[in-house]
C-alpha cells in the first residue's frame, strides 16, 4: 500500500495497477467459484437454486399447494436474496422444472416450460409453478436448527448457508458449471441406487469404490439412452472423480412388407436438441456423408420416434446406426469433473465415494442438531408441564395468590418453587384448563415428553444411534424414489461397445464405394482417378515428371506407400486429391524423410504377405496386416544397414524366390528357406567370395514359371531357370545374356 491522501469520500490509497488489477481479479474468481458456478457438495446446489427453493418455500408452495406465478417467485429471489438479472434466475428456476434436463425435478411448472427440441420457456407472467417432493425433502427441516444463517445482501434478511438435504440432490441431479480457471461437470444418477450405496457406506465405512459401483450401476440421464462406456473405464472415473460415459440412442427394427424395414430412435442422448440433430443429419445426408440412409423422419410428439429408412434392406441395422454414431450426435461423451465445494467451502474435486460421505456426514450432522433442538423445546416443556402440575396439586392456594397478591409472580415462585418460566405459564393458563381431564392429558404429555427426552439424550450422545437414524431416513427416502415408482425407475441401460471388426465396416460404410485408380508420380504429386483407367498415356504430369505407380482401388480402400528408406506408410484412398490438375505431394500426406524415395504403392490386403528386400541383399517376409500405420510418420519395417536402401515389396504369390544379383548371377530357391518376421533386416539371399548387390527379385509358381518382362512390356518364359536351383545364400549362376535387361513379372 502506497502513500495516503485525503479525500472528500474518505481516504485515497495509492496503489500500482498490476495489484490492484491481481487483488480485484482473484476476488471476481473466488466469486465466481464459490457463488456461481461451483455446487456445494451437501446439498447439492449452487446459490441461485438455493435461494429458489428457499424462496418458495417461504411462499408455501409446497407439492400439495396450489401454483403461484414464476414472475412471484423471481421477484422474491431477486428483490430479498439474489441481487441478479431476473432472467438469469428465471431460466434457472425453468432447468429445474424440465424433465429432460433434471432427472428429479425440483420445482413442477405448469405452463410452457419448453421442449427437447430446444424451444424456450414462455415468459415468467405466463409460468406457474410450485415445489415437488424432491424439493421438500431437501428443504426438510430448515427451520429445526439444522443449518445456519447468514444475512442476505441488504442485510434486511436471512438465508440458510445450506439446506439439511433429505434427499441426495448432489448425485441424483448432477450439476454443470464453468468458473475461472475451473469448471464441474457431474451426471445425473439414480437415487434409490444412491440410497443403497449411502447406507451400504453406513454399514462399511471403508468401502470401496468397486463395492459402491455393485449399487450405483453409473449414470441415469433423463433421457434415457444407452451408456457403453468400459466397466474398467468407469470404475477409474469414479475413484478419481473424472473421466467420462460414452452415451448413445435407444434405437429399435421396426419390420415392414416385403422385407421392408426401418429404425426408429425412442430415446435421444441427454441435452442433446432433437431438432439441431436432424437437422445435421439432413445436412450429412446432403454431403453423402450417410450413404448407408435413404431418409430421415421425425414422428414424434410427447414421447421420442425419429426414423431413419436405409437405402437399402440389405443393409446391417448395426451398421446403418454405427455409421449414424460415428458421426452425429445419437452418440456423445458426457464428461464426469466432479469438482464440487467441500464443508470448508474449498473447491475439490471428488470421488464416488467421498461425495457420498460427504452427504452423509451433512445428514448426521442435520439428525443431530436437529435432536438438540427438539431437547431443547422437550426441556422447556417439561418445565411448563411441571408447573402446571403443581398448580393443579394446589390449586385454590394458587388461586388464593392470584386474588390477593399484587405481584402473584414472585409469589408464586416463593411458595411452590417454581421459576419465572413455570410461574408465567400459571399465570397466563386459562380456566377453562384447570378441568380435570387436562389434568390427565398434562400427565400423559409429560410421561411422553421424558420418554422422547431420554431417546434425543441417546442419539446425541451415542454415534451409532445417530448413524441408524441416518439410515432409516435414507430408507424412507428409497421408498418415494424406489425402482417400482415412475420416477425412480433407471432410465439409462448400459451395453458393450461395438466390436473392432464392426467399427471397421462402419469406417467403409461411411465412404461412397467407388473405383479410382491413383497415380503416384515419380516426383511425388498424388492423386486419384475416377474409375478403373488403364491407358495412362494421356495423363499430363508437371515438366519433367512421369507416372511411377498407378494402382486400381476403391475409395475404401487403404494404400500402403513404402520408401527406400524402409518406412511404410499409409493412405487413405477417399482422402486423396482428385484428377483434376497435378494433384498434391504426397509428403503433405506422410513425414517421409526427405532423402526417401518411393519404392512401391499397393492396395492393403490384410491377407497378403510380402517380401520385403534391400540392396544389400537381405530380404525377410512380413505380413501386409503389420504393415499399417496410424500415425504420419509410418511405421518402420525393414531394417537398412550403412548405404543400404530397400528396393523391393513383393507379393508372395508362389513357391519359388528368383534373385538377380548386380553381378548379374541368378539364384531360384524354395520359398519355405525365408523367414516371416514383423520387423528387421532379414537373410542372406546371395552369398559367393564377393557378395553383391541385388538387382531384382520375385516370387512365382514353380508350375506356371519364371516370367521375365523386356524393356517393350513383353512377356517371356525363362524355360531353363531350373537350371538355377540351388539352396538360398548360395553364389548362384551367370544369368543367360541379356537376362539382366528384363525384370521379373510382378515387379
Amino acid at each position: 500500500m502506497g502513500e495516503q491522501f485525503p479525500g472528500e469520500g474518505g481516504r485515497i490509497f495509492e496503489e500500482s495497477f498490476e495489484d490492484a488489477l491481481s487483488s480485484r481479479y482473484l476476488a471476481y474468481a473466488l466469486s465466481t467459484i464459490t457463488q456461481r458456478a461451483l455446487p456445494d457438495a451437501r446439498d447439492g446446489l449452487k446459490p441461485v437454486h438455493r435461494r429458489l427453493l428457499y424462496a418458495m418455500r417461504l411462499l408455501k408452495l409446497d407439492p400439495d399447494s396450489a401454483f403461484k406465478k414464476c414472475a412471484r417467485v423471481v421477484g422474491d429471489v431477486i428483490g430479498r436474496f439474489h441481487p441478479h438479472g431476473d432472467q438469469a434466475v428465471y431460466e434457472a428456476m425453468v432447468r429445474l422444472a424440465q424433465d429432460f434436463a433434471s432427472r428429479y425435478p425440483l420445482v413442477e411448472g405448469q405452463g410452457n416450460f419448453g421442449n427437447v427440441d430446444g424451444d424456450g420457456a414462455a415468459a415468467m407472467r405466463y409460468t406457474e409453478a410450485r415445489l415437488t417432493e424432491a424439493a421438500r425433502l431437501i428443504l426438510q427441516d430448515y427451520d429445526a436448527g439444522t443449518v445456519d444463517f447468514r444475512a442476505t445482501y441488504d442485510g434486511e434478511d436471512e438465508e440458510p448457508l445450506v439446506l439439511p438435504a433429505a434427499f441426495p440432490n448432489l448425485l441424483a441431479n448432477g450439476s454443470a458449471g464453468i468458473a475461472v480457471g475451473m469448471a464441474t461437470n457431474i451426471p445425473p444418477h439414480n437415487a434409490a441406487e444412491l440410497c443403497d450405496a449411502a447406507r451400504h457406506l453406513i454399514k462399511t465405512p471403508a468401502a470401496r469404490t468397486e463395492t459402491l459401483l455393485n449399487y450405483v450401476k453409473g449414470p441415469d440421464f433423463p433421457t434415457g439412452g444407452v451408456c457403453v462406456e468400459p466397466a474398467a473405464s468407469m470404475l477409474e472415473a469414479y475413484e478419481t472423480g473424472r473421466g467420462g460415459f460414452r452415451l448413445r440412442a435407444r434405437w429399435v427394427v421396426e419390420e415392414l412388407t416385403r422385407g421392408q424395414w426401418r429404425v426408429v430412435v425412442t430415446e435421444i442422448p441427454y441435452l442433446v436438441q432433437k431438432s439441431r440433430l436432424i437437422e445435421r443429419i439432413a445436412a450429412l445426408m446432403e454431403q453423402k456423408k450417410l450413404p448407408l440412409l435413404a431418409d430421415v423422419m421425425d414422428e414424434s410428439a410427447e414421447d421420442i420416434r425419429v426414423v431413419f429408412e436405409p437405402k437399402s434392406r440389405s443393409v446391417d441395422p448395426a451398421l446403418l446406426m454405427e455409421s449414424l454414431f460415428r458421426v452425429t450426435d445419437l452418440e456423445v461423451r458426457f464428461a464426469l469433473n466432479m469438482n464440487v465445494l467441500d464443508p470448508t467451502g474449498a473447491p475439490r474435486v471428488v470421488g464416488l465415494r467421498e461425495a457420498l460421505q460427504i452427504w452423509l456426514d451433512h445428514r448426521r450432522v442435520v439428525v443431530v442438531r436437529r435432536a438438540r433442538a427438539r431437547l431443547e423445546k422437550v426441556e422447556d416443556r417439561l418445565e411448563v408441564l411441571a408447573g402446571y402440575l403443581i398448580a393443579f396439586l394446589n390449586l385454590d392456594e394458587v388461586i388464593r395468590i392470584i386474588r390477593e397478591e399484587d405481584e402473584p409472580k414472585p409469589s408464586l415462585m416463593a411458595a411452590f418453587g417454581l421459576s419465572e418460566r413455570q410461574a408465567e405459564a400459571i399465570l397466563n393458563m386459562r380456566l377453562r384448563s384447570l378441568r380435570k381431564l387436562e389434568e390427565m392429558a398434562l400427565r400423559t404429555e409429560e410421561s411422553e415428553l421424558r420418554n422422547e427426552r431420554d431417546s434425543l439424550q441417546d442419539l446425541i450422545a451415542d454415534e451409532a444411534v445417530q448413524w441408524r437414524a441416518v439410515d432409516a431416513e435414507i430408507a424412507e427416502v428409497k421408498k418415494r424414489f424406489g425402482p417400482d415408482t415412475a420416477l425412480g425407475k433407471r432410465r439409462t441401460q448400459f451395453a458393450d461397445a461395438p466390436s473392432a471388426d464392426l467399427a471397421d465396416a462402419v469406417e467403409e460404410a461411411l465412404i461412397a464405394r467407388e473405383p479410382v485408380t491413383v497415380v503416384l508420380s515419380r516426383m511425388g504429386w498424388i492423386r486419384a482417378l475416377k474409375g478403373h483407367v488403364d491407358d495412362l498415356s494421356a495423363l499430363k504430369h508437371k515438366d519433367g515428371d512421369e507416372t511411377l505407380f498407378a494402382v486400381k482401388a476403391e475409395t475404401t480402400d487403404k494404400l500402403l506407400l513404402f520408401t527406400t528408406d524402409g518406412r511404410w506408410f499409409t493412405l487413405d484412398a477417399s482422402k486423396l486429391p482428385g484428377g483434376r490438375g497435378f494433384g498434391e505431394p504426397v509428403r503433405l500426406m506422410v513425414d517421409a524423410a526427405d532423402d526417401a524415395a518411393p519404392v512401391a504403392l499397393i492396395r492393403h490386403d490384410p491377407q497378403r504377405k510380402l517380401l520385403l528386400a534391400s540392396s544389400s541383399g537381405h530380404a525377410f517376409i512380413v505380413a501386409e496386416s503389420e504393415l499399417p500405420a496410424s500415425k504420419r510418420a509410418g511405421r518402420q519395417v525393414l531394417t537398412l544397414g550403412e548405404g543400404a536402401r530397400a528396393v523391393a515389396a513383393v507379393p508372395v504369390t508362389g513357391d519359388r524366390v528368383a534373385v538377380l544379383g548386380e553381378n548379374k548371377k541368378l539364384l531360384v530357391f524354395p520359398l519355405g528357406d525365408m523367414p516371416e518376421m514383423v520387423r528387421g533386416k532379414g537373410v542372406r539371399l546371395m552369398g559367393g567370395s564377393k557378395q553383391s548387390g541385388l538387382a531384382d527379385i520375385t516370387v512365382f509358381d514353380s508350375a506356371e514359371g519364371l516370367i521375365r518382362i523386356d524393356p517393350a512390356g513383353r512377356r517371356h518364359l525363362v524355360e531353363d531357370w531350373k537350371l538355377f536351383e540351388g539352396k538360398r545364400a548360395q553364389a548362384g549362376k551367370l544369368a543367360p545374356k541379356g537376362f539382366a535387361s528384363k525384370r521379373f513379372d510382378g515387379r
